[in-house]
């Protein structure tokens, strides 16, 4: 059976498989930059592990108290060595990215502090974190305040409406680097380490925290190396490299790490407790094949945006603007083509392929969310996936694919989707 055998019996028709070689092959150039700094990436990572000695001693489980895990104290100095900070708090008792922020805000924020986010709102579950939308145990709650700047309407910072927003009570400014569910541009680390210096410039004793997600390894620097205080994440997303189970990651100037990890287990143990439970070599592993388990989402989300731009969807970045985070955000207009889009990346998936999604009321969002994940790791975004909010625009968020061809299988198989469903307009009959 040759490949092209292969994919009709995926259930790809010809005249799909055509229009993605089509796209594939004008992009060949696109990946080829790709694949450097996943070569960059890999060597940082590599070079991290080696300057802290990795064996597989480190592999070790512990359980109980976790005193004197020697692997998962190592890990930390590898992040700080990959990160260029000074500490780091990585932990499988961080749940997701959302737990990762809250512990690094909570942690760092006190009753009468005011937090500034001057990217516009923050991600959906971080509204009811803050006290955007009341929440027992909301910061809100504990006495700190809020204050947002909205970004300009061309997405890029208001400096002068920054400037008069931060004050005295400003305490730690937090920067989300991807795009949520919005369709703003993700901010590049030289954005990000521009407005970092700006803001340091008005108040040098503020904490500046960058939201990471989605962003690691995406570009050879990361917000760590331009000013930024904290780098915050998830392991079952980038830097997980799909192995990771669980986990999410803090790293930065080292009293900001220590008052994070006092949060996280208790005032006094902080980073000295907390077993791995067999959980290290997964880590370790997972971080060695991140840079290029990144390269293949990305290569996936450049051919999402020039397939949906061809077809005639907004796709937020465009087929042809560099890249800072492994989302892409495609416009479909209406519910149902949101819908066809995630069953056709379930439909590509290797678990779960038979389940269909629908949308459904998702805990910590305004409204009925849609995801299609078929992963070996519950809710894993490194992983191929696609989700959105089942409202207006009705845009869909794709991210994801562990190689660059499951990546690819699952556009073939949204566009399938949605060309069955008769969602393509006429207009588009470029299939």
């Amino acid at each position: 059976m040759d490949i092209n055998a292969m994919y009709e019996a995926l259930g790809i028709s010809r005249q799909v498989l055509d229009f993605g070689k089509e796209i594939e092959d004008s992009l060949k150039n696109r990946f080829k930059e790709i694949d450097e700094t996943a070569e960059y990436n890999q060597m940082k990572v590599i070079k991290a592990m080696q300057d802290n000695r990795v064996s597989d001693i480190h592999f070790a489980a512990t359980t109980g108290y976790g005193y004197n895990d020697l692997g998962r104290d190592t890990l930390e100095d590898v992040y700080a060595g990959v990160f260029h900070t000074e500490s780091a708090l990585v932990r499988p008792n961080l749940i997701s990215g959302t737990h990762a922020l809250s512990i690094a805000l909570s942690g760092n924020l006190r009753p009468g502090d005011e937090l500034l986010s001057p990217v516009g709102k923050p991600y959906d579950t971080l509204e009811e974190v803050i006290g955007i939308r009341d929440s027992v145990g909301s910061l809100k709650e504990y006495g700190v305040t809020y204050r947002q700047v909205d970004l300009l309407s061309d997405g890029t910072f208001d400096y002068e409406s920054i400037g008069k927003a931060v004050n005295e009570k400003t305490k730690l400014v937090t920067i989300q680097r991807s795009k949520g569910y919005d369709t703003r541009p993700t901010f590049s680390v030289s954005q990000i380490g521009q407005l970092i210096a700006f803001i340091k410039e008005l108040k040098p004793d503020v904490i500046c925290m960058v939201d990471n997600c989605y962003g690691e390894f995406v570009e050879k620097m990361e917000p760590s190396d331009v000013g930024a205080d904290m780098v915050v994440g998830s392991l079952i997303k980038n830097p997980g490299g799909g192995l990771a189970p669980i986990g999410g990651y803090i790293a930065g100037r080292a009293d900001c790490i220590e008052r994070a990890s006092y949060r996280l287990s208790a005032p006094g143990l902080g980073k000295e407790v907390g077993a791995s439970l067999g959980l290290n070599q997964s880590f370790y592993q997972g971080l060695f094949l991140s840079p290029t388990v990144v390269a293949g989402a990305l290569k996936g989300a450049i051919f999402a945006a020039n397939i949906y731009e061809k077809l005639g969807f907004p796709v937020v970045p465009n087929g042809s603007e560099s890249r800072h985070d492994i989302i892409q955000a495609i416009t479909l207009g209406s519910p149902e083509a949101v819908i066809a889009f995630c069953q056709g990346i379930q439909a590509a998936a290797p678990v779960d392929s038979f389940v269909t999604p629908e949308p459904w009321d998702m805990p910590g969002y305004d409204a009925p969310v849609i995801m299609a994940a078929g992963a070996f790791v519950q809710g894993s975004s490194i992983e191929l996936s696609a989700d959105g909010p089942i409202k207006p625009p009705y845009a869909v968020y794709f991210q994801g694919g562990l190689t660059w061809y499951h990546a690819k299988l699952g556009i073939l198989k949204s566009m399938q989707k949605l060309l069955e469903a008769g969602v393509l307009k006429k207009g588009y009959t470029q299939l």
